[in-house]
């Protein structure tokens, strides 16, 4: 016997649950720009199963063009199950689900008659008017979150590229050592200016620093402390006990000052920043303390090494 045109149902004691407006809005989802029910979720608002309403449907596919009424593809399907936590149960239904938009479903509510559908109907037409007012109120917010979101990555593109930028100057700075002039005198009573020029040619050094003095003591360790990480520093002196345990306890808590004994005293001091050496006027304990000249040299830090021996 043919199925009557119109479905029949009692009101089930869960239906009234249903029907909540905030319910239903939960249910209603975007698909190809649009906002549509799935079948599975009408028919247990209606009260019906689902293949009891698609056959309905089929019945009068003719009210139910593309607009009001369409299949989903198995993609747009998985991303739905992805959206919403779908998970895949073994035996259950496989088909692909129709999707009713707004129109669809007042089309349907002329197929299906009962009590339950009719109250039904009115909720599901109320939750489509609220998410569509919502959406309209909140574009311009929407609109406006995207254009922050996108300034603030801008920003950050911005600031990230500003602090790369500073960050190389600040390199170049702390690689550039003082001007090599030919010469730098300080007068009698520049002390400061002395140690802070000699204290310059420490920082610059990036793989050796060797002090030939005679006369050196705990200042000068003090002054080989402001060399960077992992530049060696050597002293050449004629150092006595005292030196001798002032550089133990150094070494005991800082990276490692080696001291070698020249076998004569020499009148002249050297100093020498990895390969450019420098003729001081007098010892870098008391530079400053009377007219004296840092000077830049030509000869090679070898030839130098080799002349303190003889």
């Amino acid at each position: 016997m043919e199925e009557k045109q119109n479905i029949k149902v009692g009101v089930s004691p869960t239906i009234d649950n249903q029907l909540a407006v905030p319910t239903i809005q939960s249910k209603i989802a975007l698909i190809r720009d649009q906002q549509v029910l799935l079948d599975r979720d009408l028919a247990r608002f209606y009260g019906v199963e689902v293949s009891q309403m698609n056959r309905q449907v089929k019945r009068n596919i003719e009210r139910f063009p593309e607009d009001f009424m369409f299949q989903l593809t198995k993609a747009e399907n998985e991303a739905l199950k992805c959206q919403y936590g779908i998970s895949k149960q073994r035996g259950g239904d496989r088909r692909l689900p129709y999707a009713f938009t707004e129109q669809g479903v007042a089309m349907l509510s002329g197929l299906l008659r009962s009590e339950v559908a009719i109250a039904a109907n009115i909720m599901i037409m109320r939750a489509f008017v609220t998410m569509r007012r919502f959406l309209t109120m909140n574009a311009q917010i929407y609109q406006r979150l995207d254009r922050i979101e996108g300034q603030q990555l801008m920003d950050n593109q911005w600031r990230a590229e500003t602090e790369s930028k500073i960050e190389t100057i600040l390199d170049k700075l702390e690689e550039k050592t003082p001007s090599p002039t030919a010469e730098q005198i300080f007068a009698t009573g520049c002390i400061w200016d002395a140690w802070q020029f000699v204290s310059e040619l420490i920082r610059g050094a990036k793989v050796r620093i060797i002090l030939i003095d005679n006369y050196v003591d705990d200042r000068v360790l003090t002054l080989l402390c402001k060399r960077k990480e992992g530049v060696s520093a050597t002293i050449h002196t004629r150092y006595n006990q005292h030196f001798l345990l002032d550089l133990e306890k150094h070494n005991q808590q800082y990276s490692a000052i080696t001291a070698v004994q020249i076998p004569h005293k020499h009148h002249d001091r050297f100093l020498v920043i990895d390969d450019v050496v420098y003729l001081l006027g007098a010892s870098v304990k008391d530079m400053g303390t009377g007219l004296c000249a840092i000077t830049r040299l030509v000869t090679k830090p070898e030839e130098i090494l080799e002349m303190i021996k003889l």
